[in-house]
């Protein structure tokens, strides 16, 4: 009787321990396929069921108007946050989805509702200007695993994620462990509660730098805060500056009258 006692425990402990394994690999599992409220997973191109179809994700040109309009009064000018620019007219641009509509299809769009994809096409969190050859050529449709912009990495992830935490899309693994490289290098990695009402007017990561304007000579541009002038390629101040820092100077090419690359200094 002992020794066949001493089995039933020796069997009920094995079993516990194995149960035990089971639900430590499961919350292992668990903690590994989601990111920063996202769920990692591979694409699915939905080939068979919904194709991807870009009129699916089309907007009225009144709102990609108003989008110029916007950024373009915001930052002082038709602004591409990517390659650090000032374009002449918004007749040099394209309106630019963040998220690609193709990636977000799929990336969790493929199969929803119409109405949801027209609201992932209108959303002005994932809209901002960029040239015909970087929108179309360039970037196109990759993710951030496979494209990252010259300029402005930082905002640029942290739209990411907040887009695709609001449309409830998911990242497979090499574009969780891209953006996740980029966050964890900037000063910080939260994503904001929005991105559109700061990533035009301010730095994502401080919004404690002087204000993006044309001044009317170095004078007020240093009194303003940007004491040490503005470099064409940023650098001058705290790394979180940088963007706000190369905006200011496209602004004031006429202070850099040596044409050195640093207004002001």
């Amino acid at each position: 009787m002992h020794i066949a006692t001493t089995a039933a425990l020796a069997l009920l402990t094995a079993v516990a321990a194995t149960a035990a394994a089971a639900e430590s690999r499961q919350q292992n599992t668990e903690e590994e396929t989601t990111w920063r409220g996202l769920t990692v997973q591979a694409e699915d191109n939905c080939a068979a069921s919904d194709p991807y179809d870009r009129d699916d994700y089309a907007y009225p040109q009144s709102r990609e108007q108003d989008i110029q309009n916007q950024i373009g009064g915001t930052a002082g000018g038709w602004y591409g946050l990517y390659e650090a620019r000032i374009f002449a007219s918004g007749a040099e641009t394209d309106i630019e989805h963040i998220v690609a509509a193709a990636e977000a299809h799929r990336s969790g769009l493929c199969g929803r509702a119409a109405e949801k994809k027209t609201a992932f096409a209108n959303d002005l969190n994932n809209l901002t200007l960029a040239s015909p050859d970087l929108n179309r050529n360039d970037k196109s449709d990759k993710d951030a695993a496979e494209w990252l912009p010259p300029n402005a990495r930082c905002w640029f992830a942290r739209t990411v994620v907040f887009v695709k935490q609001t449309h409830d899309l998911t990242v497979d693994e090499a574009e969780r462990d891209e953006l996740e490289r980029v966050l964890s290098a900037c000063e910080s990695g939260d994503v904001p509660d929005r991105v559109a009402e700061s990533s035009t007017t301010t730095d994502t990561a401080a919004a404690d730098h002087p204000p993006v304007q044309t001044y009317r000579n170095c004078a007020s541009l240093r009194e303003a805060g940007w004491n040490r002038g503005v470099n064409r390629s940023g650098g001058t101040y705290r790394d979180a500056w940088n963007d706000a820092e190369i905006r200011t100077y496209n602004l004031n090419t006429a202070r850099d009258g040596d044409s050195d690359g640093h207004a002001c200094e």
